[in-house]
Parts: C-alpha cells; sequence; structure tokens
C-alpha cells in the first residue's frame, strides 16, 4: 500500500488517486536565471524517482514541470546585461536541461513556460477580483489573504501568527501585510491587462500553469520545502478560491542540501553548480548522495559524504559490469526476478520513498549475486536482472562509466613548469607541491598581498589547475 507523508495533513496517507489508475502530477520547475546547483538536483532527482515509482507501480502518470521565464531576477540579470528577457531565460534554460540530462532525470510529460500562460493568469486574476477575493490598486493587483479561511494550514502557521511575524511594507497599498501580488505593474516590461500594463505575479504562475494542463484538481503537488511558504501556500489559497474547490491532495516537499547547517542557495552564496559537481563525480554519484538520505530530511553536502556515495555507486553499477546488460533485459521482459527482494523493495518505497532502504536491498542483491557468481548457480541471470530492475527505477544509469582518475605521474607532467617557476626541486611530489602552493596564496591573501595570490592563481590556471575557495577552505581541481 502506497503512502505519503502529506504536508497539507501532517501526517502520512494512503496514495489514493483522484481517478482510478492515473496520477497528475506537478513540480514547481526553475526560474531560469542563473545555472542549476546542488539543491536544485536534489529537488529534481527526487520527484525523478517519484515519477519512475509511480510508472513502476503501474500508473499513468501525467507531469508537468513548469519553467518560470518572467520573473524579477530574470528582469533585473536582462537590465543589468543590456539585453531582452528572452536572451537570459534561453540561455539559462538550455543550461538547465543540459544539468538535468546530465543527471539522468526523465523529461516530464509537459512544461510550459509561463510567458505561454498569461491570457490563463489574467483569466484567474480577474476572476478572483469580480468573486471579491482579490482587489486592483494603481495597477496592481492584489489577493486579499483574509477572505481564504485555510490561509496557513498547508505551512502550519495560523494567520494571527503570520500577522505578527509579517514584515512592515514601505508602501500602504495592501489591505494587509499578508496581502501578495497577482498582478504587477510593470510599464517597461509589462503586458496589457484589464488593470493595465504589467506582468503577473510569481504564485499565479502556477496555479494558471498547474490548471491549464491538469485541471482544477490534481493529485500531487510538489517541491522543495522551502517552497513550502510562502509559495504553495498562496497557490493554494488563490485556486481554492478561483475553481471553488480542492486544488491538490497530497503535497510533497523535499528537504534541503546544507553546508556548514545553512540552506544551500544562490542568496547565500554558498551553492555549488550541478556542473560544478560534475565534473568530479558522475550522476549516479550525485543521485546516489541524495537517495542515501530520506526525501524529506535535510542532506549535509561535504566532501567526506559525497565519496562515500561515488564508492556505493561504483559498488553497485560494478556488481554487475561482468554480465550481459542486454541478457538482463530479456530478463526484466520475462519478468523473471528475485521475488524476495523486488517485495522489500516495493515495501520500502511504498512507505514514503523510503530510498535509503531500497539501496539497502539493492546491496543485499550485490552481496547475493557475488555469491551466487563465486557458486556458479542458476540464480546470476535473475538476481542480475532484479539489480538492473530496480536501480534503473531508482534512476541510476548501468551504462555509465567511471570518471578518469588522474594519476600522480599524469599529475606531475601537467604541473612540471612551476616547480622551476616556484624554485621548487622536483623531488616533491605533487599534491605536496600544490599544497605548498595554496598555502602560500592564502598566507599572501591574508597578508594582502594580491600580486603574490593571483600570480600564483594564474600559474596553476595556465597549468590547467583550477583553485576554489570555499567556507571550508581552498580545494583544487583538474581544468
Amino acid at each position: 500500500m502506497l503512502k505519503f507523508f502529506n504536508t497539507l495533513s501532517k501526517k502520512q496517507e494512503e496514495f489514493k488517486t483522484l481517478e482510478e489508475g492515473k496520477v497528475k502530477m506537478y513540480v514547481c520547475g526553475p526560474t531560469v536565471y542563473d545555472k542549476a546547483h546542488l539543491g536544485h538536483a536534489r529537488c529534481y532527482i527526487t520527484w525523478d524517482v517519484l515519477y519512475r515509482y509511480l510508472k513502476f507501480k503501474g500508473y499513468d502518470v501525467t507531469y508537468c514541470r513548469n519553467v518560470t521565464d518572467i520573473d524579477d531576477k530574470i528582469l533585473k540579470k536582462a537590465d543589468t546585461a543590456g539585453v531582452l528577457p528572452e536572451v537570459v531565460t534561453k540561455e539559462f534554460y538550455q543550461s538547465f536541461i543540459d544539468s538535468m540530462n546530465a543527471l539522468n532525470v526523465l523529461k516530464p510529460d509537459i512544461e510550459p513556460r509561463a510567458t505561454k500562460t498569461i491570457g490563463e493568469m489574467i483569466a484567474i486574476t480577474k476572476k478572483l477580483v469580480d468573486d471579491g477575493f482579490a482587489y486592483p490598486v494603481d495597477g496592481d493587483v492584489y489577493f486579499e489573504v483574509g477572505k481564504y479561511k485555510d490561509y496557513g494550514k498547508l505551512s502550519g502557521q495560523p494567520i494571527d501568527d503570520l500577522m505578527t511575524g509579517a514584515r512592515v511594507e514601505a508602501d500602504n497599498k495592501k489591505k494587509s501585510p499578508l496581502d501578495f501580488a497577482l498582478w504587477k505593474k510593470d510599464e517597461k516590461h509589462g503586458l496589457k491587462s484589464p488593470w493595465g500594463v504589467g506582468r503577473p505575479g510569481w504564485h499565479i504562475e502556477c496555479s494558471a500553469m498547474s490548471k491549464k494542463h491538469l485541471g482544477e484538481t490534481i493529485d500531487i503537488h510538489a517541491g522543495g520545502a522551502d517552497l513550502q511558504f510562502p509559495h504553495h501556500e498562496n497557490e493554494r489559497a488563490q485556486s481554492e478560491c478561483a475553481n471553488s474547490c480542492q486544488f491538490v491532495k497530497y503535497w510533497l516537499h523535499n528537504g534541503f542540501v546544507t553546508i556548514n547547517k545553512e540552506k544551500m542557495s544562490k542568496s547565500l552564496g554558498n551553492f555549488l553548480t550541478i556542473d560544478d559537481v560534475l565534473k568530479t563525480y558522475n550522476s549516479n554519484a550525485i543521485r546516489f548522495f541524495i537517495l542515501t538520505n530520506h526525501y524529506r530530511m535535510p542532506v549535509e553536502f561535504n566532501e567526506e559524504a559525497l565519496n562515500a556515495a561515488n564508492n556505493g555507486a561504483k559498488r553497485l553499477i560494478n556488481s554487475v559490469k561482468d554480465f550481459d546488460l542486454e541478457a538482463s533485459r530479456t530478463e526484466i521482459k520475462s519478468e523473471n526476478f528475485d521475488t524476495e527482494a523486488l517485495n522489500s523493495f516495493i515495501e520500502a518505497m511504498d512507505d514514503d520513498l523510503n530510498t535509503s532502504k531500497a539501496l539497502a536491498v539493492l546491496f543485499s542483491l550485490v552481496d547475493k549475486l557475488k555469491k551466487a557468481g563465486a557458486e556458479g548457480t542458476l540464480d546470476v541471470k535473475k538476481i542480475t536482472a532484479t539489480i538492473v530492475f530496480l536501480g534503473e527505477t531508482l534512476g541510476f544509469d548501468f551504462t555509465l562509466k567511471d570518471k578518469p582518475e588522474l594519476s600522480l605521474e599524469d599529475l606531475k607532467a601537467k604541473i612540471l613548469p612551476l616547480y622551476e617557476e616556484f624554485g621548487f626541486e622536483n623531488s616533491i611530489e605533487p599534491k605536496a607541491l600544490l599544497d605548498k602552493l595554496i598555502e602560500d596564496r592564502n598566507l599572501a591573501r591574508a597578508n594582502k598581498d594580491w600580486a603574490k595570490s593571483d600570480l600564483i592563481r594564474d600559474k596553476l590556471l595556465a597549468a590547467g589547475i583550477l583553485l576554489k575557495d570555499s567556507k571550508d577552505g581552498t580545494i583544487w581541481e583538474v581544468k
């Protein structure tokens, strides 16, 4: 029996679809103004696994993941660069898609863009105004939170508490500090509307795209925990007031990726892009790192955890490398599986997507396969097929090759010119030389000797060694 923790009810519930055998699923997609980071990887890998598992269970899934291509951050970036907003969104949408492909994240069935749904956003906003749930002021339109009695239920915050903690606005156009914009006056980037030239607020975008492509009520709405309030709270309020019916049956939220116990985010400047991480680790390692933890819990990023995940992913993928992968496909088609492991996997995943337990099932199969291979039993085909089938249900790519390791000799050849450049003996090991140069650079920076600091960085970069500064110190990687 499949169960999910529903953020709305704050408890685990049996999953019952609106229409038998079919699932309508909406996930908040990217705002395309910058490169995706490891926090985005956590979000979209999590819901990729949900999508895969629902199909594994036999559901007919319609997965909609939007693209926010009109937003304050996009417009600010475009204005700063002196280009049209479309130039920014085209670049970073493609960057996002490249990152998702590299992570083996499946493409959603529907990927609507906010800019293609403006008419629907205006229609919902107009209905909310006509029905008394929203009010226009000087070209802006605000949703009146006090008119929706359930406001705060999704985030678990009573409206009185929200009012107490509400930020005092600089303008006094709103009736309440909690009221939020459905439409914003914008004469520079805006479009025509009944309230003048403007553009939609962020929250109305998802309500409109979800309704257009999935209908007024959907089975699952998922996203990061940071979207629970105010984005999802506001989505729920405006959708239910506009449509006079339940918006979402099951609200699911994944936890943050943290660095030094702080949420990884662009605003804090403590993020690693997916491209950065993929330079050192492949997609299987990143996926393993994320799935080792329950999706609702925060996951702490550090090199030690990623190295452990890399080793775990290698062990899983390499367990079947000596066996015929195509032969495994034949066994999968004939459903020749290890029944005990299959049932244990389903039991784990049915329990609110307990991927850590599911991975434990896979590794019990890895041990079983090793023993069967050594003994030459007929179970080898069945076990191999089960590992591949269940592993691919979690999104692992068994055809992916490990990133080649750089040998000490290769590294030494790469930085050979640096020995003479900085007056070191060739007897010093390459890694010791790099550590010494990083130490000298950090000392130069502490002494504000920027010339020396830049010299060391530039010489290393010319040799193909890229330095990266972080809260935990300076690390190097081969460029």
